[in-house]
């Protein structure tokens, strides 16, 4: 009993020690409430509290004209904006009011344009805000008014899963009469345009729509235009800026805003800050960003460290908002591949286009030219990139067509034809002006090893196009796509045009290149690759096609001093041999062309019947016999040619086998493509 008692009795100390415990936890509940009672008191006090809180229990109807407590406060509002910023709460406040329309449309435009954010925007008060353009009173300059403010602030909006969920919604309001494209609108600009001339406004209009609608826009835009229009949105981002600036550099760097207000103090001259890479980063600080992410299930790219985790969270995926940034990383192009996310394809190739028109084109005070370092970096990215995805963006591509009639083909001539021989197939009727033609000037005007570059390109290019042929055709045989993410097709006689038209334009340059480099050994080694892949056009990528290498070519790799250079046209000639066993249509000038030459290099190379009437290469008699060469018609057979003959001496001097070893010992040494040509009988 004693022992209960103590057990259930407390000491004297325990019980003043409880009292103690007692006491200090209501004097310090008594200080929370002191304190949360100051803190009421203050807010109640603070204009800025008074007026948010007018503007969320103003009721439906309450005049504005007259009104001093309305301008009151939304002026103390607009002050705050412009000095600190609004918080996120504050936002909410306003965007309700404003396009709730409880006090009519006057106000709106005025709220709207001070909606300056000090920190984040919430998405939910946009969300609903979306839901009052639903209801149809509020007027179409407004609306707008509204997406260039949600536009601007974009990439300080918290989250966007609920954004992408009524994409569709938000769209549906781009096709109203009043911000649709039309056919009739065209038409009308360019009746203008042929009443006023070219002007700028126009012209800029004009490539606006062409960037949407390029089948309803056929004139031929320039690419170098002032600016034709007021950019609306400059004094949202000045102020912006002012906020970060007055709120520190912590802001900045963690929103991450993809613009600039230019110092007018400071020089003229454009600041090219395009080919340095976004950091891939995340919409907002990263522990906020992790709190939203969880509760949203939603998962920044940047969270993101190994393959399986992008497996794990594939459809969960919140792309940054600098798209560029996807060019750095492995990770995200792994995500690209895998989804193939148009809309993440399309902002990429905006930006893109973009940097490089802006770097490249524009540099009328120096551009990328200033910094080739960056500019080298650059596009070394945008190579590896186009190389992961196994195709090239349509922005790169354009750009090309502009930058070559400027090129002077040798400044950063590694990437540029890299990037040239990634561009898809050109239609016939358009490859002669994009193409053709300034690498024509280019490649007349340029040092040997720029032509040998260019037919490296051009081979490389021819490759892609086969490939592209053999993986995109479809079943039938009659269409092909050219890429994966694009919907143009082109029928297979245009293909194979498009593939003639390339093939008979190197064969032109190839012919006139040897000639002016004096058939040289490096030039005559690209030229037969790029003959080596015509030769597997059907082969290997099963394209019924057989186009014969122009006189130009054969006869300097016939005559040529390198051995190895003549046994490769003998291959070339065994590879198109065997195309004429196929169950394809094949030309009978082709057949007439083979036949010529396959004589001509047996009669010259094994036969020793050169120079004879009829064999190809035809000169008179007094001038072969003023030559005083014996035996002239052996001159260029296996033993007397120039490019084997150390081969004849070694056979003489070393072997006691008579000559009629000779070829087998010729074949011997790796000459695969004279033995393949004319096999032992």
């Amino acid at each position: 009993m004693a022992a209960k008692q103590n057990l259930s009795e407390p000491s004297d100390s325990d019980s003043s020690s409880l009292t103690d415990q007692s006491v200090s936890g209501r004097s310090g509940n008594r200080s929370l409430r002191v304190a949360e009672k100051e803190r009421r008191k203050n807010e109640a006090e603070d204009p800025f509290v008074l007026a948010l809180k007018y503007f969320s229990d103003v009721g439906a109807g309450t005049p504005v004209y007259g009104n001093d407590e309305f301008e009151t406060n939304l002026v103390l509002v607009e002050r705050v904006a412009y000095s600190k910023g609004l918080s996120p709460e504050a936002i909410s406040v306003m965007l309700e009011f404003a396009m709730s329309l409880r006090m009519g449309t006057g106000p709106c435009v005025r709220v709207l344009k001070c909606l300056i954010p000090a920190t984040i925007v919430p998405q939910e008060p946009i969300v609903r805000a979306v839901v009052w353009l639903g209801v149809g009173k509020i007027p179409i300059s407004t609306q707008v008014l509204f997406i260039k403010w949600v536009l601007t602030v974009f990439d300080m909006i918290d989250a966007k899963d609920q954004l992408r969920a009524i994409y569709g919604f938000i769209f549906s309001f781009v096709t109203e009469e009043n911000l649709v494209l039309r056919v009739f609108r065209v038409r009308k600009l360019l009746e203008l345009q042929s009443k006023l001339g070219r002007q700028p406004f126009l012209l800029h209009l004009l490539s606006l729509y062409k960037v949407f609608c390029p089948e309803l826009v056929t004139l031929s835009i320039p690419s170098r235009m002032k600016s034709g229009f007021r950019n609306y949105n400059t004094p949202w981002k000045s102020a912006l800026i002012a906020v970060q600036k007055r709120n520190g550099s912590q802001l900045a760097s963690s929103t991450s805003l993809p613009f600039t207000i230019k110092d007018k103090t400071s020089s003229r001259k454009r600041k090219h800050c395009h080919l340095e890479l976004p950091v891939l980063s995340s919409l907002v600080n990263k522990q906020p960003q992790t709190e939203l992410s969880s509760s949203r299930k939603v998962v920044p790219l940047v969270q993101l460290n190994s393959f399986a985790q992008l497996l794990e969270n594939i459809h969960r995926i919140e792309l940054p908002a600098q798209m560029g940034s996807l060019l750095g990383s492995s990770l995200a192009l792994q995500y690209l591949d895998c989804v193939q996310d148009e809309s993440a394809l399309l902002r990429l190739n905006f930006w893109l286009g973009y940097a490089l028109h802006e770097e490249f084109l524009f540099y009328g005070d120096g551009g990328a030219y200033q910094n080739s370092e960056e500019a080298l970096q650059f596009l070394d990215k945008l190579l590896f990139t186009q190389h992961f995805l196994q195709e090239a963006f349509s922005s790169s591509e354009a750009f090309l067509y502009k930058f070559l009639s400027v090129w002077d083909g040798s400044l950063l001539r590694p990437q540029i034809l890299g990037l040239l021989s990634n561009i898809p197939v050109v239609p016939s009727s358009q490859i002669g002006r994009l193409l053709f033609e300034p690498l024509m000037q280019l490649f007349f005007t340029s040092s040997l090893f720029f032509k040998c570059g260019l037919m490296e390109c051009l081979n490389n290019m021819l490759l892609k196009w086969l490939t592209w042929h053999s993986v995109y055709a479809l079943e039938d045989d009659l269409d092909i796509s050219l890429n994966s993410h694009t919907s143009i097709n082109m029928t297979l006689s245009g293909f194979k045009d498009s593939v003639m038209e390339l093939v008979h334009f190197v064969g032109r340059l190839a012919s006139v290149g040897l000639q002016l480099e004096g058939c040289h050994t490096l030039l005559l080694s690209f030229v037969l690759d790029f003959y080596e892949t015509v030769c597997d056009t059907f082969l290997k990528y099963g394209l019924p096609l057989v186009v014969m290498p122009p006189p130009g070519v054969f006869y300097p790799a016939l005559f040529s001093l390198d051995p190895v250079s003549v046994d490769r046209l003998a291959y070339i000639m065994y590879r198109l041999g065997l195309l004429f066993s196929q169950a394809f249509h094949i030309s009978r000038q082709t057949f007439r062309e083979f036949n010529h030459y396959l004589v001509v290099m047996v009669n010259c190379l094994w036969n020793s019947n050169m120079f004879r009437p009829g064999m190809g290469v035809q000169l008179g008699e007094e001038v072969l016999l003023k030559s005083n060469v014996p035996q002239y018609w052996t001159s260029f057979d296996l033993v007397h040619h120039p490019a084997f003959m150390s081969y004849a001496v070694d056979f003489h001097q070393r072997h006691s086998k008579p000559w009629s070893w000779y070829l087998e010992y010729l074949y011997s040494q790796g000459y695969d493509g004279l033995k393949q040509c004319v096999p032992a009988p």
